[in-house]
């Protein structure tokens, strides 16, 4: 019986070649769409989950105030915090605190250099994730502060083996302290996985971090410090919404028992967690309310591939219901020698699943080709492996998508009814073509849904780029003051603003893309309000920074080398109006302790994304800062770089020259918007044109 269902459905197939070309061409390209965005969600989803007690590791985060009726979510905590409820709540399992580096550094051996990403870790880093250490030994290998550990990536690039604990390194990484010393190596870990969001090649003991920065600038040492994240790995079975409540205020009772009387807990924010693999997905926050994130994209592309999908069943549907009429004989003669209707609607859905199939082999052809493109638009090393998982994933979606696309024409022609057929008298009721109009006009309305979403994103594309930032980042570059250059920062900038092609440059640390090098309160003025507390943003710039990125002095003047302004501050507008200060120039504000003269006030500017408010901010003058910006004339970009690059080895012989254009590093705070928007505008086309296959087929 099955045998001749299959023969009987292989001839239909084969004789009316049009029908199943048609039909082919638009279940394959559906199901190679649902393919590729099942490939990219399954990625999306696989972010940050390659530890092996996911389900139990959690992130602390902050909730504050900042004085203008908003409350922010912040990433940072105290440096004594994980150690403190490490010993304090019996749920946390470990815990462990990590300072992320925001500029590289140079890590060297003989006459071999490279460039690393380095970060500072506590002792417990890895009870707390699962990075493996393959050389070495994780319990003590972050417990001193003469230790490095390194990648095996990063190892095998220096010595050629992984083989290398206690040897020597010598690590070039310079902030407002300088950590460049010959560190000896405590152990190798395996790199971090592609889908973890933190990438890392070096590990420091988060001992020698404190002890470099106590009683200093960045000083972690002291419960009033905002500067690490902290991780915790739960005991199983701790009720979550329980520890939130318990933790929410710890920090305010640490800092009101150690400031007795000062009133400075008033200031401190509440704590909460969020699941660690949950950040990626759902790192958004409104007003201190989790508002989702990244999962909204992950929503939209399974709406479309269900959309698509159903487009293409629906051609099929239609296509086989319009040609009913040269299949009615077929049934009349199958009904008057026996053939019952669950015979024969088995028999159509039969030849919708073999079709389905058909399809699903052509739809992985159509992947395998367009994978190539798909990576480079997604920027994902997606791969096409053809797991257990996948393969059944495939199958099942093929089945269900032949049973949907054939059930209506299965039920429509086993329906008739013989001696009308044989007799010549049936006819199409109302109800049948109104079904077939229908779903044609669904189609469409569908493909005009997804053309109005695909604009709506190029809108929010083109505001992206066309916002005024309060600065100019056309034409800008800009790369980590390495090696040799803070020796000589200030002659090799008088060195830089000669060479031919630069228009002016400068150095800073920090950036207007939402790193900055100061963060948090501690800010006091004359008349100040006792009870107002403002989060300030602040970043560390030299003479010529302001007038290098464009950006506009609403009072006052920038920095200048005609005055000596190592105590001086430059406050944003948004600053001045929350502090309630007329006429600010010159008054004197106390900035964590130390008094500064205001000098002037900068025009707001977008110092983080345009998901992000502008809030106060400021600028202290440095003129030894990790980065250097560079502005350069336009149409000259080419030969300036060169003369730049000249420069730089110059200064370091040998050292690679890395730099990146800011309007590039600005367009990837939007990367997943562009992308979505890229996608969505390939994925409506293609609903379209399955669209009109349909109607074309019809």
């Amino acid at each position: 019986m099955l045998t001749n269902h299959f023969k009987s459905a292989w001839r239909n197939l084969r004789k009316d070649k049009q029908f199943s070309f048609l039909n082919l061409l638009g279940l394959s390209t559906g199901l190679a769409c649902v393919l590729l965005i099942s490939l990219w969600v399954t990625d999306e989803m696989a972010i940050d989950k390659f530890n092996a007690k996911d389900s139990r590791l959690y992130q602390v985060l902050k909730r504050n105030a900042d004085g203008t009726g908003t409350i922010q979510v912040s990433e940072t905590t105290q440096g004594l915090l994980a150690e403190s409820m490490a010993e304090e709540f019996p749920e946390v399992a470990f815990a462990t605190c990590v300072k992320k580096e925001r500029n590289p550094g140079i890590l060297s051996l003989n006459d071999k250099e490279i460039k690393v990403n380095p970060e500072f870790a506590s002792k417990d880093f890895f009870h707390v994730f699962s990075y493996t250490v393959i050389n070495g030994s994780k319990e003590n290998a972050l417990s001193g502060i003469s230790g490095i550990l390194l990648s095996d990536a990063t190892a095998l690039k220096l010595f050629n083996t992984t083989n290398v604990a206690g040897k020597t390194v010598k690590l070039d990484l310079k902030d407002a302290d300088d950590f460049t010393n010959t560190y000896t190596i405590t152990g190798v870990f395996k790199a971090p996985p592609s889908n973890a969001t933190d990438q890392f090649d070096v590990l420091l003991p988060f001992g020698l971090y404190a002890q470099k920065k106590a009683g200093g600038m960045g000083d972690i040492t002291f419960w009033g410090s905002n500067m690490v994240s902290t991780y915790l790995l739960l005991k199983p079975k701790t009720n979550i919404p329980a520890f939130n409540n318990k933790i929410k205020d710890y920090t305010k009772i640490k800092i009101g028992a150690l400031y007795a009387g000062k009133g400075l807990e008033q200031y401190e924010g509440e704590l909460f967690m969020q699941k660690y693999s949950d950040r990626y997905l759902y790192g958004n926050f409104e007003n201190g309310v989790q508002s989702g994130g990244r999962i909204e994209y992950v929503k939209l592309f399974s709406i479309i591939a269900i959309f698509i999908l159903f487009i293409a069943c629906i051609n099929f549907m239609n296509l086989s219901t319009a040609k009913a009429s040269r299949r009615m004989k077929e049934v009349g003669i199958k009904k008057v020698v026996g053939a019952g209707r669950s015979t024969l609607i088995f028999q159509y859905l039969g030849e919708s699943v073999i079709m389905s199939f058909f399809s699903l082999i052509i739809a992985v052809l159509i992947v395998a080709l367009w994978l190539p493109a798909f990576r480079e638009i997604t920027g994902k090393p997606i791969a096409l492996q053809f797991s257990a998982n996948i393969i059944l994933s495939a199958i099942s979606i093929s089945i269900i998508t032949g049973v949907i696309a054939g059930s209506y024409p299965a039920f429509y022609l086993s329906g008739f009814k013989p001696a009308s057929i044989l007799k010549g008298k049936l006819k199409t009721t109302a109800g049948e073509s109104w079904i077939r109009k229908g779903l044609v006009v669904f189609q469409f309305t569908v493909s005009v849904i997804l053309i109005v979403a695909v604009l709506v994103l190029y809108q929010q594309i083109k505001m992206i780029q066309t916002t005024n930032l309060g600065y100019n980042k056309d034409n800008v570059i800009r790369f980590t003051n390495d090696g040799n250059l803070p020796g000589h920062l200030s002659t090799f900038l008088s060195e830089l603003k000669n060479t031919p092609g630069v228009v002016n440059a400068s150095d800073v640390d920090g950036d207007l893309l939402g790193h900055y090098n100061h963060a948090g309160g501690g800010i006091d003025w004359q008349s100040k309000d006792p009870d107002l507390h403002l989060e300030y943003y602040g970043n560390a710039a030299d003479v010529g920074f302001f007038e290098t990125m464009g950006l506009q002095m609403a009072k006052g003047r920038t920095f200048s080398k005609e005055f000596s302004d190592s105590s001086s501050v430059i406050f944003n507008q948004s600053a001045i109006a929350a502090m309630g200060l007329k006429d600010p120039v010159d008054k004197t504000v106390s900035l964590w302790g130390k008094k500064k003269q205001i000098i002037g006030v900068v025009k707001d500017y977008y110092y983080e994304s345009l998901y992000n408010r502008i809030g106060p901010a400021f600028f202290t003058f440095s003129d030894s800062n990790p980065i250097t910006v560079v502005k350069i004339k336009p149409g000259t970009e080419q030969q300036t770089i060169a003369a730049i690059r000249t420069l730089y080895n110059k200064y370091n012989v040998g050292l690679n020259f890395s730099y990146s254009f800011l309007d590039d590093d600005y367009n990837r705070l939007y990367a997943s918007e562009q992308r979505v928007a890229v996608l969505s505008r390939y994925f409506a086309a293609i609903a379209i044109l399955i669209s009109c296959l349909g109607l074309f087929g019809l």
